[in-house]
């Protein structure tokens, strides 16, 4: 059995805007259908999602052109994709986008 490295990880507040600002953004738009409850809940589990990089989410080559040009991995859990470096032993989530969003590829 392997072991996976323990890691530390910070999530960039551009990344956790663009989670919190596409979830605000559905609550707008469908907000007779939407709760805050339901919004508060996706934001947690994108969030939770992105700290399982490296550990069982598997690093991508960035397909995002400006991701590419920072040279950050990538990688994607259930509709996010999150760009991110690895420095020692902390995993920093740079950026992140929902799979609606990821026109910007190659």
């Amino acid at each position: 059995m392997t072991r996976h490295p323990s890691y530390r990880y910070i999530l960039k507040n551009n990344a956790l805007w663009q989670i919190e600002s596409f979830y605000l953004h559905v609550s707008l738009k469908y907000r007779h259908t939407y709760s805050y409850e339901d919004m508060e809940r996706n934001v947690k589990q994108a969030v939770f999602d992105a700290y399982q990089i490296e550990q069982s989410l598997l690093r991508r080559k960035a397909t995002v052109k400006h991701w590419q040009q920072k040279g950050w991995n990538m990688a994607k859990a259930g509709k996010w994709y999150y760009a991110y470096t690895i420095e020692d032993d902390t995993v920093i989530i740079e950026d992140a986008c929902h799979e609606q969003n990821m026109y910007d590829t190659n």
